[in-house]
């Protein structure tokens, strides 16, 4: 829509409120409302005032002063609010400069897009994320000088089969919940709600079913789109899980690993380039791939203990990315195998559905930072035509250890993986998409305050192991 078609489509759906939603450093979507009589066609280009100080990973308080521009194109209707209430995402610029500001996510991969553009390779990147999630009835967690505990319950939780009350049975069990029909599945009427409401807000949604785990794990597939769109439908599709799940009584996580000895939520992520309408990842090559894609595979694999810290971006992701487990570490490619980091699936000959599946991410990652680094990944793997070598086309967890030597693994905690960041992110810097600055930001962050904060207390496990040393 244009700015006019906005103003009319608040118009006709009667709208009482305008709110305004931009996403922090580390993927937590912020929202500021206004009455409706607030915007008009100059909004769209004076912008709305907000006080950045207090954004995780933002300004120092004496530049907090920042403008939040809409994008008319993200106008949509909110599905929650007792008032009918338009919504927009929008970019955040400097009052004085009117230069873009270097740390709002959204801006970082709208650079992204320009810079494929800008190297002749390709016009249009598509993105699809899978991101799963957990469904859970409570959660209750605290963290003192002298305490720290957390207690999650599901009613489908398997842990909940030998419950006295109120127990009818029918449980996944544990690494079995894909994909059993209700009763076992409790979910089903959820889901179905949470599509509803998705395609409400312009989501197009292709599948959704119960996960492997027990105790509420759930995917709810999208389908693709350019880079910045799939970022916002992300954070589209995470605010409408939570609050369906809300309205039901239930609670909803993106944690890569709340639960002990089962699988991980991750976010497997479809990648693919084109140029004039054309797919240019089909080709005559392995799996049916062009030269480009197998060059941005190098990229993706030569750069991933790097893009770990994006795609992987708190402790708890390497609680799921552990060796001989259910994610993908080898940092290997391979047609259908799940248990490579790249898969080129082969659902389809169509050369359109030629892809790349990269496994590792997680949905804690911040779709904006994440799809834009593995962009660059990728792109700096076809433009030094990096090869990604030979494919690996058995189950890597079968491996003997002489043979696993050979094949290099993502990160083994969050520290590691932000001192590789450190030592190699000069491909983010192309084109100025990611600055320095923000790097250096990002990683002083979430050492500080994750990695650190992690390490300084004692573990609950490590009183069961210690206590009576």
């Amino acid at each position: 829509m244009t700015p006019k078609e906005v103003l009319e489509f608040a118009k006709k759906n009667e709208c009482k409120q305008l709110d305004m939603r931009f996403t922090d450093l580390p993927g937590i979507q912020q929202h500021v409302s206004y009455p409706i009589s607030e915007l008009g066609e100059d909004s769209f280009e004076a912008g709305f005032g907000i006080d950045g100080s207090s954004i995780r990973g933002w300004a120092a308080i004496n530049e907090s002063d920042m403008l939040l521009i809409p994008d008319p194109a993200t106008a949509m209707m909110d599905p929650f609010f007792e008032y009918p209430t338009l919504v927009m995402s929008g970019t955040v610029i400097d009052p004085i400069t009117r230069q873009h500001y270097e740390r709002d996510p959204r801006w970082i991969a709208i650079k992204a897009e320009n810079y494929l553009q800008s190297t002749g390779l390709a016009d249009t990147a598509y993105f699809g994320a899978e991101a799963e999630f957990f469904i859970f009835d409570n959660i209750s967690f605290d963290q003192t000088q002298n305490s720290g505990f957390y207690f999650i319950d599901a009613d489908e939780g398997r842990w909940n089969s030998g419950r006295r009350d109120n127990n009818l049975g029918y449980r996944p069990r544990y690494k079995e919940g894909y994909f059993p029909v209700p009763p076992t599945d409790h979910y089903m009427d959820l889901r179905a709600e949470m599509v509803e409401v998705m395609q409400k807000c312009g989501l197009h949604i292709e599948c959704h079913h119960h996960e492997v785990a027990t105790g509420g794990q759930c995917e709810i597939d999208q389908r693709f789109n350019t880079l910045v769109k799939s970022a916002d439908n992300m954070m589209t599709y995470k605010y409408v899980v939570r609050n369906v799940a809300n309205q039901f009584g239930k609670t909803v996580t993106f944690m890569p690993k709340p639960l002990f000895m089962d699988n991980g939520s991750g976010m497997h992520t479809h990648q693919s380039l084109w140029k004039g309408g054309k797919p240019l990842f089909a080709g005559d090559n392995y799996a049916g791939l062009s030269q480009m894609a197998l060059w941005y595979i190098g990229g993706l694999l030569k750069h991933a203990r790097a893009l770990s810290a994006i795609i992987a971006p708190t402790t708890n992701s390497y609680k799921r990315l552990v060796p001989g487990y259910e994610a993908p570490v080898n940092l290997a490619y391979s047609r259908r195998n799940r248990s490579a980091a790249c898969r080129i699936p082969m659902y389809s000959s169509n050369p359109k559905a030629k892809r790349v599946e990269f496994r590792p991410p997680d949905p804690s990652a911040n779709p904006y930072l994440a799809f834009a680094a593995m962009l660059l990944a990728g792109l700096d793997g076809v433009l030094n035509k990096i090869d990604p070598g030979e494919s690996l086309d058995k189950d890597i967890y079968d491996l003997s250890p002489e043979e696993m030597k050979s094949v290099p693994s993502m990160p083994a905690s969050l520290e590691e993986a932000l001192g590789c960041l450190e030592d190699d992110h000069a491909f983010l810097l192309k084109g100025d998409v990611f600055t320095e600055e923000l790097i250096e930001t990002f990683i002083a962050y979430k050492r500080k305050n994750e990695a650190d904060a992690v390490r300084l207390r004692p573990h609950p496990y490590e009183f069961s192991l210690y206590y009576d040393i």
